[in-house]
């Protein structure tokens, strides 16, 4: 627990000066209960509850008092709420190293498998998008909630050469955007190469799929005011890859458009550490996921990564992910809580005392205090 007001705390040492003085009170008052003609005729008539009243009061007020100072310094807990995410996108690499079998049956049926589980576990109240990249990059749903067109778009996947990471979190950057014009020609080739400003019949696809050697000629689009790394709410980005960029533009630069916008990208290398051997048409190689990119695009924007070289590791960590999304752990001022109790204490103080001490004396404890007739 933190405080936003420390310095404050010091007033809490009004609470033991206080007990202090209410020590000495009683003190007081003993010396002058010998006057009485019979204590023991006193305290029949009070009750062998008395003592218990007599300092529960106070002992409230004290406490309500502390409380009450300890709110005033405003405490900070991390608590467990419910999350405020409207809308994921999920964004799956489907180029052909999917196909490598080091993940039983192979890396394609068990990312699926595992999307389709992750669909299931999913709030009722979260929308889900759906974005492949290989060569290309596309968007295969639209964010929605129902979950039949999530399942049949995860059907849909077909495997494809090359793997353009980059894009791909862009086609998912722009599913959460739609309204900012996010391009991914004018990414890759400059802002005077856009979906907007091409003639018909030329540029490129939208994927970006060019050389990785290329370099762009010019910066993309900035949002208008940049918002601080993970504060964006009402969604976030499941980035899966099992293989190296050969196309497209840089992921890391395309994550620091999402921290830029305050969007968390957490992100999934999938397939065993030391890699599977593909043969595609007569053509051989060796499919290892790049996990230093997927560390860097996942601490770039305040997400998580993760590693999964088999099927069951895959669910696992959507599972996990799937908690996060309906429950979300964050730093909240609890003052007020601690201010209520203070005030019910004190109430309470309030109400015993009136009820227990301000009656009249009973008879009996009056008639025992009357001074005998001298013989």
């Amino acid at each position: 627990m933190r405080f936003l007001w420390p310095d404050l705390l010091w007033l809490m040492l009004l609470v033991p000066v206080l007990a202090g003085a209410y020590i000495y009170a009683l003190r007081r008052r003993r010396r002058s209960a010998v006057r009485y003609a019979s204590l023991s005729l006193v305290r029949g008539a009070l009750g062998p509850g008395q003592k218990v009243r007599r300092h529960l009061p106070p002992a409230l007020l004290l406490a309500g008092l502390a409380l009450a100072l300890f709110a005033v310094a405003r405490p900070m807990a991390t608590i467990t709420l419910p999350s405020e995410y409207t809308t994921l996108v999920l964004a799956i690499d489907v180029s052909r190293s999917m196909r490598a079998a080091d993940v039983a049956p192979d890396r394609i049926t068990a990312a699926q498998e595992a999307a389709k589980a992750f669909i299931e576990s999913l709030p009722r109240n979260v929308r889900l998008g759906i974005a492949t990249f290989a060569g290309t990059a596309a968007v295969v749903q639209v964010p929605t909630d129902n979950r039949e067109d999530m399942v049949a778009a995860i059907d849909r996947f077909e495997l494809q050469r090359g793997t353009a990471t980059g894009s791909g979190l862009l086609v998912a950057l722009s599913i959460l955007f739609p309204d900012d014009g996010i391009d991914l020609e004018s990414a890759v080739f400059g802002s005077g190469f856009s979906r907007n400003n091409r003639q018909g019949g030329e540029g490129t696809s939208a994927s970006g799929g060019v050389s990785i050697d290329r370099k762009p000629a010019g910066e993309p689009k900035a949002p208008k005011r940049a918002m601080p790394v993970g504060s964006y709410k009402s969604g976030a980005i499941i980035l899966m890859s099992d293989g190296r960029r050969t196309t497209g533009p840089d992921p890391v630069e395309a994550a620091k458009m999402a921290a830029e916008r305050g969007v968390k990208v957490h992100t999934v290398a999938f397939g065993s550490k030391d890699g599977a051997p593909i043969s595609v048409g007569g053509w051989s190689f060796y499919a290892m996921v790049d996990e230093e990119a997927l560390k860097q695009v996942a601490k770039v924007t305040g997400g998580q990564f993760f590693q999964a070289s088999s099927g069951d590791e895959l669910k696992k960590i959507y599972e996990n992910l799937g908690t996060e999304f309906a429950l979300e752990r964050r730093d909240t001022e609890v003052g007020a809580l601690f201010a209520a109790v203070a005030l019910l204490l004190l109430v309470l103080s309030g109400v015993l005392s009136v009820l227990w001490f301000h009656r009249p004396m009973p008879r009996a404890a009056s008639v025992a205090t009357t001074p005998a007739p001298a013989a």
